[in-house]
């Protein structure tokens, strides 16, 4: 059975600093992959995560990098094939939320979500499609939510630009496929991350009553499907949406 090796293969990961993203930059670097991660304000994690990717063997760069810019995306995508070459993987996870019912959202509370889950993703996508479509290489992997599929209770806002990821992975994917570069999305349902284990235990308890197989998920159960992803054990899969959630969405 061939194992995922992504050795000299070079990857960006937005929103790598924290979360699913951090696990991400890990398990890319435990494969060989060198890793290049954002950070906006965390800048003592972002470095934490970019020194244990160097620590798997891997080369590792932190960039601090907003993703809802269009001229910090570019500029980070210049710094990763200005010092290493090239640029073979793109995962676009960075994102955040900021609930509330649709009678009483604020625009700003609309129009941030959207700049960083959604213009956030189109931004570097933009930057390293050209790249990828000169050397007829890459690989694209979009992190998204079983919430965009599905809505969910005063996430509005969130679930559209989850769902607005999943229209842009399955068009990217036409657009990129004749030039060999798959494009898919992972859409991770209720995930422990740090931030999870401080939520209310009802709503940890009405996510695990969905889950068909008893408990939450884990963020490098949705970091091993993005290194496959990322890896060549994938070249025939694109356009596609996987879901890591135990079954807690089956749509």
């Amino acid at each position: 059975m061939r194992k995922i090796d992504l050795s000299g293969k070079n990857a960006i990961v937005t929103g790598g600093s924290m979360g699913i993203g951090s696990d991400i930059c890990r398990v890319l670097g435990s494969c060989g992959a060198n890793v290049a991660l954002n950070y906006r304000k965390h800048a003592d994690e972002a470095k934490t995560i970019g020194d244990d990717v160097e620590k798997a063997g891997a080369k590792s760069m932190v960039v601090q990098a907003d993703v809802a810019s269009f001229a910090d995306a570019g500029k980070m995508v210049e710094a990763v094939v200005a010092e290493w070459g090239s640029l073979d993987i793109l995962v676009c996870n960075a994102g955040i939320n900021w609930d509330g019912v649709i009678w009483k959202m604020k625009e700003e509370q609309w129009d941030q979500v959207i700049d960083i889950n959604l213009k956030g993703y189109f931004n570097y996508i933009r930057h390293a499609a050209p790249i990828m479509r000169e050397k007829k290489y890459g690989k694209i992997v979009n992190i998204t939510s079983i919430n965009g599929k599905r809505g969910k209770f005063g996430q509005s806002n969130y679930a559209a630009s989850k769902a607005g990821i999943i229209g842009l992975t399955k068009t990217v994917a036409r657009d990129l496929g004749k030039y060999g570069i798959n494009v898919n999305a992972v859409a991770p349902g209720l995930i422990e991350t740090e931030m999870m284990k401080q939520a209310p235990e009802k709503v940890k308890d009405l996510a695990l009553s969905e889950i068909l197989v008893g408990r939450l998920g884990q963020p490098e159960e949705v970091a091993n499907v993005v290194a496959f992803l990322a890896s060549d054990l994938s070249r025939h899969v694109t356009g596609q949406v996987i879901n890591v959630d135990g079954g807690q969405f089956l749509g």
